[in-house]
This record gives C-alpha cells, sequence and structure tokens, in this order.
C-alpha cells in the first residue's frame, strides 16, 4: 500500500474533468427533438396542464439531462476511482465482465462494481450484479482456487449503514472512498478541484441550452401546434403512441 498524494489526484481531476463537460456538449449538440418527443409522456404533459410548446419542450429536454448527466458522471467517477486505487493498492480496471475494479490488500482480492449512488438498480438489476460476482468468482478461481475473494458494490455518494449483504459488502461515500484509497478524509478532498474551470464550462453550456431550447420551441409549435397556437394533442400522441406515427417534417 502507498500512500495517496492529493496533488496526484488533483493533477488528474484538472486534466480530465473537461472530458466530462465536453461529453455533455456533445451529448446536447446530438439532441433531437423528434427523439426526445418520442421517449417522453405525452398523457403526463396533458394531466399537468401544460399548455405552452416552451414548457413541454424544457420538460422533455430537462428530464434528459437528469439522466444523461448522472451516467456521464457516474462513468467519470469511476475512472477517478479506478485512478486512485491504482495509485494506493495497484488496481486496475477489470476485464470481467460486470466487474469494473480489482485489486489486493491483507491478503484479498476486491473485485469492485461502482455505482453512482446507493439507489442505483431494481431487485433485477441488483440480481444481476450479484450473477456477475459469482462469475468473476469462479473464473479468478480458475487460476488459484485458494484465492480470498471479497466482493463489493462501490457507491460514490450517500450512505449504507447495513454494509454486509450477505454476497456482497456495499460501501457508500465516506466509506467506498476510504475502502479504495486507505484514506478517510478523501471524500471531502475531491470535492475541491472538481470545481475546476466549471464556470467556464457551465456558461458555455448555459448558451447551447438556452438556444436549443428556443429551436425545439419553434420546431414544436411549427409541428404540433394549431394554426390559434393551441397545442394538437391528438398529433402530438398519434406521433408518439401510434402504429404509425404521422409524417412530421421538423426543419
Amino acid at each position: 500500500m502507498n500512500e495517496l498524494n492529493l496533488t496526484d489526484v488533483q493533477g488528474y481531476v484538472h486534466d480530465h474533468i473537461k472530458e466530462f463537460h465536453q461529453t455533455k456538449l456533445d451529448g446536447l449538440n446530438s439532441l433531437k427533438l423528434t427523439s426526445i418527443l418520442s421517449r417522453k409522456n405525452p398523457y403526463l404533459y396533458k394531466a399537468k396542464n401544460m399548455l405552452t410548446s416552451e414548457m413541454i419542450v424544457r420538460s422533455c429536454i430537462d428530464a434528459h439531462i437528469s439522466s444523461n448527466e448522472e451516467t456521464i458522471f457516474g462513468n467519470w467517477l469511476e475512472g477517478l476511482a479506478i485512478f486512485i486505487n491504482s495509485k494506493v493498492y495497484g488496481g486496475r480496471k477489470s476485464g470481467i465482465t460486470g466487474i469494473d475494479l480489482e485489486f489486493d490488500t491483507n491478503g484479498c482480492r476486491y473485485i469492485v462494481t461502482i455505482k453512482s449512488g446507493p439507489n442505483w438498480g431494481n431487485s433485477s438489476q441488483i440480481n444481476k450484479m450479484k450473477e456477475d460476482f459469482i462469475t468473476a468468482k469462479r473464473a479468478l478461481r480458475t487460476s488459484n482456487s485458494k484465492l480470498n475473494i471479497v466482493a463489493v458494490n462501490g457507491c460514490c455518494y450517500g450512505r449504507d449503514n447495513n454494509p454486509d449483504k450477505g454476497d456482497y459488502y456495499k460501501y457508500c461515500g465516506q466509506s467506498f472512498w476510504e475502502m479504495i484509497s486507505g484514506n478517510e478524509n478523501l471524500y471531502l478532498d475531491i470535492i475541491e478541484p472538481l470545481g475546476f474551470e466549471a464556470k467556464k464550462n457551465n456558461d458555455e453550456y448555459v448558451t447551447l441550452l438556452a438556444n436549443m431550447i428556443n429551436r425545439f420551441t419553434r420546431e414544436f409549435s411549427d409541428t404540433f401546434c394549431k394554426p390559434s397556437g393551441e397545442i394538437d394533442w391528438e398529433k402530438l400522441v398519434q406521433y408518439n403512441s401510434g402504429r404509425e406515427s404521422p409524417k412530421v417534417t421538423i426543419h
């Protein structure tokens, strides 16, 4: 075990945080009104009495962004966790399906699946994770039958006060970052460098988002509003849910 040098962590964050921001921008740039409308619930918008194009467009985009950002940043944090662990324990990105990180310490091989927060999956997804742990243990013991393997579901934020799940451990927030680094304060130390160039990148993102809302609002009005300005709910529902979507042209 090596002592973690926080300068290395700060350097990694400064060098790689732009990847998170760029992925966000790329995702927004590639977004199409037709694609988000086809995935959202038009009945909900009617039930919420959304009467303007802008209200529907903003709701669609906000829902997309919320889901997308969680995934993008979760993947970014996974990379940070693996980097930190490699510096302390010589850990590495696992080549086993369903396992993100492998490292050795105290006579044990740790196999870790990394998630953003503690409430990441339903029962089927959790059962799939358990199956992945079983498969990984079987594969690792093929070459070393006496290998002591500890399976961990690591969550980058949140808490779980009952980490022992029987088949695996679930470490969240402070406990997760301490497990991979040996530093109980790491969960606090990493927050400051995450703000590196955040304002510059966020200003660009906010401008792009505003332009997109304006453009999508115009496109929605041209396509799904009647000449009176009223939303044509029948046409919108047909486009979203009909066996054959009406042909629409969005400029």
